[in-house]
């Protein structure tokens, strides 16, 4: 059998290696050859759209492979609705679906009632990440610390004709608000209160 293994890692501090070693020694013991490695470092599971993951997709359209192997069903997404499109999508490809942390083969009908009770746990897990997050923002205001952007950011003095004379002459929009030192969208902002 052909696999694909997916790794994906929150932030560029951490590493796939332990996610990877476990992977490649469960396919050397099944005698799985593996088609690719799609590693995702530093992207949330939350996001529905990772480089990798979007690749691991388009080949899965392409029949690249019969299997995809991940870690935990975490590393996959934490969201219900995108775990089970995605794991849908593979189902309709005729591709497999492991998850060896989880011991859940989505090729039997107890591996499909496993997937669904751990991917609500997933998300759950997920929720209550965000709720701490926005209960200790609410905390640090309430003791006056400032979240967010520092103050006055938007307040930035900006050479209006100097960025309209470099666009005109064929300079794009984010290199002339990087040479400004602001964003692109605050130079577009600018740009279009002043018309």
């Amino acid at each position: 059998m052909r696999v694909a293994i997916y790794c994906r890692v929150s932030t560029t501090d951490q590493t796939c290696d332990n996610q990877l070693l476990a992977l490649r020694e469960h396919c050397k013991v099944r005698g799985w050859t593996i088609a690719g490695e799609y590693v995702d470092a530093g992207v949330s599971g939350a996001r529905e759209s990772r480089p990798r993951l979007d690749q691991l997709m388009r080949d899965a359209r392409r029949r690249k492979f019969d299997c995809v192997a991940v870690w935990k069903l975490d590393r996959l997404g934490r969201n219900t609705k995108h775990l089970i499109n995605a794991l849908a999508e593979f189902d309709a490809l005729g591709v497999s679906f492991v998850s060896l942390s989880d011991s859940l083969d989505m090729s039997t009908p107890q591996g499909k009632l496993m997937f669904h009770l751990l991917a609500a746990l997933a998300e759950f897990e997920r929720g209550l990440i965000t709720e701490r997050i926005h209960i200790g923002i609410r905390r640090a205001r309430a003791q006056g610390t400032h979240c967010g952007r520092p103050r006055g950011s938007g307040a930035a003095v900006i050479d209006l004709a100097a960025a309209r004379q470099r666009i005109a002459e064929g300079t794009s929009l984010r290199s002339v608000a990087r040479a400004l030192d602001v964003s692109p969208a605050l130079l577009c902002k600018r740009m279009r209160e002043s018309a």
